[in-house]
């Protein structure tokens, strides 16, 4: 079978699935040829607390205590959704966030019974990391009314900035 300038109709379609391949192949590589990866929208977050997990706090506390439950993260993300930590030893907490969005400023609120001797709400400001950096830009949260957070941003390398 011809085309009209007697170009086999074959050749002309092997042509263009030969162009069209190539071109769907250079799509996931570099210039010398190693594959592209996407750039992650989200990294895996550590969020460490460093307080006695077992406190012995004064009475004048107790509400803030019952209120305050068991330790807790707030993440900005996820609409400040309480996420329990879990008891790492005799003076921390942890938590792994693993769907924490990359290059954005994102904030969090620890809440927690031993920070209810500086913070009525159990807002804890202080001894709070991010795979390792320790968070000092205090912001406001929302909670019992304003509350007081922690920023950072983290990069798709895990990197933290507070």
């Amino acid at each position: 079978m011809s085309s009209r300038n007697g170009t086999s109709t074959t050749v002309q379609r092997g042509f263009v699935l030969s162009v069209g391949l190539a071109g769907l192949i250079s799509l996931g590589c570099n210039d010398d040829g190693a594959p592209v990866r996407p750039t992650p929208t989200t990294a895996a977050v550590l969020i460490a607390y460093l307080a006695p997990t077992q406190p012995n706090l004064p009475p004048a506390v107790q509400d803030c205590v019952r209120g305050v439950g068991t330790t807790h993260v707030h993440p900005s993300w996820r609409g400040f959704t309480a996420v329990t930590m879990r008891v790492s030893g005799t003076d921390r907490f942890e938590l792994t966030l693993d769907d924490v969005p990359v290059s954005q400023r994102v904030s969090i609120r620890v809440s927690d019974a031993n920070a209810c001797l500086e913070n009525a709400t159990g807002a804890a400001t202080r001894n709070v990391f991010a795979n390792g950096t320790r968070l000092t830009d205090i912001v406001t949260t929302p909670g019992s009314g304003p509350e007081p957070g922690l920023a950072f941003a983290v990069a798709a390398d895990g990197r933290v900035t507070p």
